[in-house]
């Protein structure tokens, strides 16, 4: 047996409560302002609420931000970065973007930062922030982008030509763990440019506001004690101490809104902006002279020569430490090295350097952007007690049904700029990854979104903050398999069947709120709502259709065909070791079973989703005079339904009489299910069995238009809309008004419905993701002598197996340098594809163009797009 490493001992010590390795980490937001938890305005206008102008004067409710950010599990005491050349009008102490109403394709983080390294349980981590030289652009950027049309590509911060002549610095920063409780900082900026350049440095520690809601709360305090150090008292904490090596200044205010600053109050104190005063206007009067409060930072002033770097060191430690940094180098040598270690085991048998690259980049994304999330939905519907009451409309407006939701937690959000808010199917797709590395992570928080502080009591999971009670696609179940699997294999056991049983309860429940809400005719046709593909059809899903009536959509229907299959096969595992599940697996087997029914047209009624005539699924419009309407827009939509696919082997049949015998029976009583829905009376390579919405076929049918390069196939993955619908957009008369889908490959040219829609084109990682996985099943079933076209029209002719490896590729192409050194993620920017401290630094966007694969939206959604660690594999051969 393979002897642990220093990571892994480290995990293990996790599991088993012997050490409490993840108390810190990167769990600070990247944004905190213009979040729904901040908005207190009667219309729900976040963005309008809490600007970013504000947030370096107003105390946040509710959590908090920085760059580089590091706190602990509560957030109750947080380390970050503030940086100032000299030029800018003020103080950078966060990340800067446009909100939803000022850029032309909706909200946009304009920083260029990166996670570079990180280790699951935090004993190492490395980031890098790029800080201009010249003053930062904060108006051109805000007012080019006003000025630009959602027909134009978006003004970003390298547009401005602010790094054309390397007048920037890279400041990378970076946190070893020398005890659970003993952490240090270190903060490295290079002076990239030809000119020496001056640099303000100040690493700040604060605690998050606790005290200004309520009466008689309980506030914590920092001191001085000498020059360099900073002592740390909070009754429930004990002591700490941070430690500032070589600091000139150690600086002190108080966590708490500037109401002079912002409202015109006749305020007195020493407030939230303070550095800011004081480093940049020069107002030493800003910061308290008695060197105490709740937030301080530690100034060092530079002047760094052309080519050269400069270091700052930091220590926040429970004990007190008498030579602070004297092992400080040693114990970042070490915790690299075991970084290092870590993941040589993990990628030994990836043998491309840049493929390893990547990975470890999605990797240390997936790790950053895990963050502290606090909403506690009833405090904030009803307002504090030391705060104006918040409008009335509060109690029955933005999430008033969710008033038992209380969450506190650490969360793997989809971006801590874009998309500071956990989201449930976002989640689901992070959880892979992230199983690589620290299986228990990724297993707790699937288990927490079931929890009763999360699943609303009808069964409902929260979807995110925005509206909690839109709904997401139901894909928790097969994260939870899929993650059980990955743990179990790395285990070496028969796997966590504890997790599973405590998870396939919750879903259950889940399971039900979908029959009972989700179904209007009940008769397992399902309607769903938004499921993340709202804007790949005419009409907004999730509100009432202009046309009157309702949808039966396709994708909501194969993802309940799905999510069918994924808890049979939850219960399946369970019933070979309690077989009071072989009764639960029968269930959602014939679940299954009568939505595959319904859904291909093989009911009494002859009503169905699948277009014989196009060879096509298609949602379908039911009008309110009882005419059906098939909505035939060639989507994402309409290839779902390869997802709900699982393949039975026969020893785990035979391991399950009781199962074996009621579903045989079923099968005698219902022939015709068994002849038109699955293969069931038809084993497949060793004797195993395939259970499918579509039968080889149909399948191939579906593929036919998937892998062709005119439609869906581009050379970086499926498009999410039919490329066909270029030139023939799909039209649809509503009321006299024509209403188009188009296809568009990257960004959106309208608003439709929900701000920043680049849903009708681009390549989209997590469906992606999920067709390449089902592929696989399929092969599982067929073997290597059924054969498909690829890509459509090539008379190449490849096994299933063979297909989903050139999805696959496809996939990992858009980070991978290619012949000439490029990688197509970066798009035109030169800048990024040749440049040194530039080319070898990868972002995870939202989306890539359908066309030629660069990144589009969210720039550092390492979260469902960090399945391409998942991709990145050593090459194996089909089962």
């Amino acid at each position: 047996m393979t002897s642990l490493n220093a990571e892994q001992r480290r995990l293990q010590e996790q599991r088993l409560a012997k050490q409490n390795w993840r108390r810190w980490g990167p769990y600070l937001s990247e944004r905190q302002w213009g979040t729904v938890r901040e908005d207190y305005s009667a219309e729900g206008a976040a963005w309008d609420y809490f600007t970013h102008d504000q947030a370096r004067s107003r105390a946040y409710r509710w959590g908090e931000d920085g760059i580089a950010g590091f706190c602990d599990d509560k957030q109750t005491l947080c380390l970050a970065l503030a940086l100032w050349n000299e030029r800018d009008p003020i103080l950078k102490e966060r990340l800067f973007g446009l909100t939803n109403g000022e850029g032309n394709h909706g909200e946009d983080v304009k920083e260029l930062y990166y996670y570079l390294d990180a280790t699951p349980t935090h004993s190492y981590l490395k980031m890098l922030y790029k800080y201009p030289q010249e003053a930062f652009p904060y108006d051109s950027l805000t007012e080019e982008n006003r000025r630009r049309g959602s027909d134009q590509l978006e003004f970003e911060l390298l547009d401005t030509g602010i790094f054309d002549d390397d007048r920037y610095f890279d400041v990378f920063v970076e946190y070893a763990k020398a005890g659970v409780d003993d952490i240090l900082m270190l903060v490295t900026a290079h002076n990239r440019g030809a000119e020496a350049a001056p640099l303000h440095l100040l690493p700040q520690i604060w605690f998050r506001n606790t005290w200004s809601w309520h009466r008689d709360a309980y506030k914590p305090a920092l001191a001085a004690a000498g020059n360099e150090v900073v002592k740390i008292r909070h009754r429930d904490w004990g002591d700490y101490q941070f430690y500032a090596d070589g600091a000139s200044t150690l600086l002190f205010c108080d966590n708490e809104t500037n109401g002079r600053r912002l409202y015109g109050m006749a305020s007195a104190g020493y407030f939230k902006d303070a550095f800011h005063d004081a480093i940049v206007r020069g107002d030493s009067r800003a910061v308290n002279p008695r060197r105490a409060g709740t937030k301080a930072a530690a100034h060092y002033r530079f002047s760094v020569a052309p080519g050269e770097a400069v270091q700052v060191r930091l220590r926040l430690s429970k004990n007190t430490v008498t030579q602070p940094f004297a092992d400080f180098d040693q114990v970042f040598a070490a915790r690299r090295g075991e970084a290092d270690a870590f993941y040589a085991q993990l990628q030994a048998e990836i043998a491309a350097e840049d493929a390893r690259l990547v990975q470890r980049q999605a990797l240390a994304g997936m790790i950053w952007s895990k963050q502290f999330y606090y909403y506690d939905v009833p405090e904030w519907l009803h307002g504090d007690s030391t705060q104006p009451p918040p409008p009335a409309s509060r109690c029955h407006g933005r999430n008033f049904e969710w008033r038992h939701l209380n969450n506190a937690d650490v969360l793997s959000m989809p971006d801590k700029w874009e998309y500071p808010w956990y989201a449930a199917w976002d989640l689901a797709f992070h959880c892979l990854p992230l199983a690589m590395i620290d299986a228990d992570f990724a297993k707790d928080q699937l288990l927490l979104l079931t929890r009763e502080w999360y699943m609303h009591p009808n069964g409902q999971l929260p979807a995110y903050e925005w509206a909690f009670g839109d709904v997401n696609p139901p894909v928790h179940a097969w994260a939870a398999w899929r993650v059980f699997q990955i743990d179990r294999k790395q285990r070496g056991d028969q796997g966590d069947l504890a997790f599973l049983e405590r998870i396939l309860h919750k879903l259950m429940l889940n399971f039900t709120w979908w029959v009972n809400r989700k179904d209007v005719e009940g008769r397992n046709i399902f309607q769903g709502g938004f499921l993340g593909l709202d804007n790949i059809g005419v009409f907004d899903r999730s509100a009432p259709l202009p046309t009157g009536g309702f949808i039966n959509q396709a994708d909501g229907t194969s993802w309940m065909a799905m999510y069918s299959l994924n808890l049979m096969r939850i219960a399946l595992e369970l019933a070979l070791h309690n077989p009071v599940y072989e009764d639960i697996a029968t269930k959602f087997f014939e679940h299954f079973l009568h939505i595959a029914e319904a859904m291909n047209n093989i009911g009494d009624e002859g009503i169905g989703l699948w277009s014989e005539e196009d060879q096509f699924y298609y949602d379908e419009l039911n009008l309110s005079d009882g005419r059906i309407v098939p909505l035939k827009v060639r989507s994402m939509v309409s290839l779902i339904p390869l997802f709900a696919v699982e393949v039975l082997e026969q020893d785990l049949l035979d391991r399950l009489p009781d199962f074996q015998r009621r579903l045989k029976w079923f099968l005698n009583y219902r022939p015709d299910l068994c002849k038109l829905v699955s293969r069931w009376e038809e084993p497949g390579l060793g004797e195993r069995r395939l259970l499918s919405l579509l039968r080889g076929h149909r399948m191939k049918l579906l593929l036919r238009r998937a892998l062709d390069s005119t439609e869906f196939l581009s050379d970086y993955g499926l498009r999410s809309l039919s490329r066909v619908h270029r030139e023939q957009p799909y039209v649809f008369e509503c009321a006299g008004n024509p209403l188009s889908v188009s296809y568009v490959p990257a960004e959106s040219l309208t608003g439709l419905f929900g701000g920043n829609s680049n849903w009708r084109g681009p390549v989209w990682f997590p469906v992606n993701y999920l067709v390449i996985e089902s592929l696989q099943r399929f092969h599982h079933y067929y073997g290597a002598d059924f054969k498909i076209e690829c890509p459509t029209g090539s008379g190449y002719f490849v096994s299933i197996h063979e297909a989903a490896e050139e999805l696959s590729r496809r996939l990992t192409r858009l980070f991978l340098k290619d012949e000439n050194g490029r990688r197509p993620v970066f798009g035109h920017y030169e800048k990024l594809q040749s440049d040194p401290h530039f080319r070898d630094y990868i972002l995870f966007y939202e989306y890539f163009h359908g066309d030629n694969g660069r990144g589009v939206g969210a720039s550092h959604q390492t979260g469902w797009t960090g399945a391409v660690a998942k991709l990145i594999q050593p090459c194996r051969k089909p089962d």
